[in-house]
């Protein structure tokens, strides 16, 4: 299995019963697959996902790695909908990032290479994370909460000039975490 791919089951009842949609790489549109998109349980076999309410990458984001949810409030769903889904990819286990206040990588920056449940206790003088570049190897949960709560969004390699880019609403990220992926 490659580091991009993963297995993931998703069951229109809760505690693993009724219609199955089993996916193994990216799927933009439940529906295309006969699926509706009333999710109650979810299995990760392997990998780790980031699933959206919507189809086409959209909407709220939830992230699941290996391991059984039985009913939609184990990842922090309000509802019952799921409407896409992609591998989290992954390239290794070297984890840092550069979080900025400001758009664009200005203003203050703070670097990054573990998990932090508290941003402002890490000598950021705002909630607010406007810009970010993540290096290294490995994927980020994003959350708007302390303690890793709240919506969270992913983010994986790359250079992101503005909150929109990671689909959040409002630049508010006070807490992060790694994405620890088990096959």
């Amino acid at each position: 299995m490659s580091q991009y791919s993963g297995k993931i089951c998703f069951y229109e009842g809760k505690c693993f019963t009724g219609r199955k949609l089993e996916i193994c790489g990216d799927c933009d549109n439940f529906q295309d697959r006969g699926f509706m998109n009333r999710v109650n349980s979810i299995r990760v076999e392997s990998g780790a996902f980031v699933c959206f309410d919507h189809p086409d990458f959209k909407g709220q984001q939830y992230m699941l790695e290996h391991g059984d949810y039985p009913e939609f409030q184990r990842w922090n769903a309000h509802n019952d909908h799921m409407g896409s889904c992609r591998p989290i990819r992954m390239h290794g286990e070297h984890y840092r990032m550069e979080l900025f206040e400001g758009a664009d990588f200005a203003d203050q920056c703070v670097e990054v290479c573990d998990d932090v449940p508290f941003l402002q206790g890490r000598g950021l003088t705002k909630n607010c994370i406007n810009s970010l570049k993540v290096y290294g190897d490995g994927a980020w949960v994003l959350y708007e909460e302390p303690n890793f709560r709240g919506r969270m969004y992913i983010v994986e390699r790359g250079d992101y000039s503005s909150h929109v880019e990671w689909q959040a609403q409002n630049p508010n990220i006070q807490s992060i975490r790694r994405v620890v992926n088990y096959f």
